[in-house]
C-alpha cells in the first residue's frame, strides 16, 4: 500500500466506486494459497542517496571516478530523481515562457511558488520570476539601485565573485556607471574602514557577497548600517544558496541577487542556471524580469496572472527596466521542486552537512606541514588554504591521483598565488577528504 501514490481517502473512494469495501474484498477472487501474507525477503531499505551511491560504485568498477574539491560558484549537491521526472513532463519542458499568460496556469503557478520560496529564503518581501544566472542578477540589481537612487557610482567588494564583477563592468562600460572595488581585510571580509572612506553621497549601491568568494561569511548587518548611512542601497549577492539553510537571511539588504544552481540543478559544465532578484516591496516597480501574482477569477476560483512584465517587448521601450529575454522557467521549476521535496528541515540538514564536512576537511588539511588557513573567519562549505608552493603545481600532481583539486586563486588575485579555494559539499565523502589530504601531502613532498 505504501507504494501506491494515493491517499487512504482516495483509495476508499475508488473502492466505493467499484462496490468493494476493502482491498481484501477486491482481491478475494484470488485463491488463498496464492496470496502473499508475509514480507518479501528483501534487503533493508536505503535512501535515494544511498541507492545512487550504490550504482555509482558499480559504475566505478568500469571507470574509476574523480573526487572534486572545486566550487567557486558552481556546486555539486544531491538532487532527487523526482525533480528531473517532473521537468521532463511535456507541459513543462515545452513551456518556454508565459507569453499567453491566461492559458498557462501551471507555469504561472510554478513561478508564483518559486517567488514565494525565494522570499522565504532571502528574508525579502518580493522576488521576481528568475534571471539568467547569479552574475546577471547581480548586475541587474545594481542597475535597479541606480534607477532607484538616481546615482551613478557603485562600490563593489573585491571578494565578490570575479566573474560577477566582470559582467558588471561590461554593463557599466556603456551605461555611464562608475564601478570601484573595495578591498578585503586580513580576515577575508569586506574592509569596513576602506568602505567608510569611500562612501559618499553619490554612491548608488554597495555590492557584497556572503558567503563571499573566499567562502567567508560577511557581517551584513554592519555593512547595511554603513551603506544606509550614506543613503545608498545594499545589494547582497549569494552564489551558494544552500548556505541559507544555516545562515540568517540577509533581510537587512535592500536587494538580494542569488544564483539558484544549488537547488536541484546539476553543474552541467557551467549551465544553464537560474538567477534570482528579491527586494523590498516598495522597489518592485524597478525590478527587472517578470512577476506572477495570485488572484481569483469571476467565479471566485484561485488563479494566477502575470502581474508585472518589465521587458521592453511588453511595455514602452523608454520605460523598460530590463531586456532579459527568458525567465529560465524550467530551471526555476527545478529549484521549486527541489526545495519543496527538501522542506525546511531537509535544507537545514543539507546545510549542516556541508558545514561539518568542510570543517572536517580543514582540520585534516591543517595537519599537513606547510598548509595553513588563509582567512580566520567563519565560513560555510568553502575555505581558503595557503600552500608552501604554487597551487597550480599542486593541482597538477593531484590530478594524477584522480583528484580535481581546489581552485588556484593566483590568476584571479595576484596577491594570492599560493592560495587555493577548497570546496566540500554533502556529496563529498569522508574517504574522499582523507584521500585528498594524503594526496596533497605527497604532492607537497615532491621536489621542486
Amino acid at each position: 500500500m505504501r507504494y501506491l501514490p494515493k491517499s487512504p481517502a482516495e483509495r476508499q473512494q475508488m473502492l466505493s466506486a467499484i462496490g468493494a469495501k476493502s482491498i481484501d474484498e477486491l482481491f478475494e477472487c484470488i485463491p488463498e494459497r496464492y496470496r502473499l501474507r508475509e514480507a518479501l525477503k528483501l534487503p533493508a531499505a536505503h535512501s535515494e542517496a544511498e541507492v545512487i551511491s550504490y550504482f555509482k560504485d558499480r559504475a566505478k568498477e568500469n571507470s574509476f571516478g574523480y573526487a572534486s574539491f572545486l566550487g567557486a560558484g558552481v556546486y555539486n549537491h544531491l538532487r532527487s530523481v523526482i525533480t528531473d521526472t517532473i521537468l521532463l513532463r511535456g507541459e513543462f519542458l515545452t513551456s518556454y515562457t508565459p507569453y499567453q499568460a491566461e492559458i498557462t496556469q501551471g507555469t504561472l503557478q510554478a513561478i508564483f511558488e518559486f517567488q514565494t520560496l525565494m522570499c522565504q529564503l532571502t528574508g525579502q518581501e518580493v522576488a521576481n520570476a528568475s534571471m539568467y544566472d547569479g552574475s546577471t542578477a547581480t548586475t541587474e540589481a545594481v542597475l535597479m539601485a541606480e534607477r532607484l537612487t538616481g546615482r551613478r557610482r557603485v562600490l563593489v567588494a573585491k571578494s565578490l565573485h570575479p566573474e560577477y564583477r566582470d559582467v558588471l563592468k561590461t554593463y557599466a562600460k556603456n551605461s555611464g556607471l562608475t564601478v570601484e572595488e573595495i578591498s578585503y581585510g586580513t580576515n577575508g571580509k569586506l574592509d569596513g574602514k576602506a568602505l567608510q572612506a569611500t562612501l559618499k553621497d553619490d554612491v548608488a549601491a554597495v555590492v557584497v557577497q556572503s558567503p563571499n568568494f573566499f567562502g567567508v561569511i560577511e557581517d551584513i548587518a554592519a555593512d547595511a548600517d554603513a551603506v544606509h548611512g550614506a543613503g545608498a542601497l545594499l545589494v547582497v549577492a549569494i552564489a551558494e544558496g544552500v548556505s541559507l539553510g544555516a545562515l540568517k537571511p540577509p533581510a537587512e539588504a535592500d536587494i538580494v541577487a542569488m544564483e539558484g544552481q544549488s537547488f536541484g540543478l546539476a553543474p552541467s559544465y557551467g549551465g544553464p542556471f537560474v538567477g534570482v532578484i528579491a527586494s523590498r516591496d516598495k522597489f518592485v516597480r524597478q525590478m527587472p524580469g517578470r512577476l506572477a501574482g495570485q488572484t481569483t477569477d469571476t467565479e471566485g476560483r484561485r488563479g494566477f496572472v502575470l502581474t508585472l512584465a518589465t521587458r521592453e517587448q511588453h511595455i514602452r521601450r523608454e520605460k523598460a527596466t530590463s531586456n532579459i529575454c527568458t525567465n529560465q522557467a524550467l530551471c526555476a521549476l527545478a529549484a521549486t521542486v527541489h526545495l519543496t521535496l527538501l522542506g525546511k528541515e531537509g535544507l537545514r540538514e543539507m546545510a549542516h552537512q556541508n558545514l561539518s564536512k568542510a570543517r572536517f576537511a580543514l582540520s585534516e588539511l591543517e595537519k599537513i606541514p606547510g598548509v595553513k588557513r588563509k582567512f580566520d573567519a567563519p565560513f560555510f562549505n568553502e575555505f581558503t588554504i595557503e600552500l608552501p608552493r604554487s597551487a597550480r603545481m599542486v593541482n597538477a600532481e593531484l590530478l594524477k591521483e584522480k583528484i580535481v583539486g581546489p581552485l588556484s586563486l593566483g590568476s584571479l588575485y595576484p596577491e594570492l598565488t599560493k592560495t587555493a579555494l577548497v570546496c566540500v559539499t554533502e556529496t563529498t565523502t569522508r574517504a574522499e577528504i582523507e584521500r585528498f589530504a594524503s594526496a596533497l601531502r605527497r604532492a607537497l613532498d615532491q621536489p621542486l
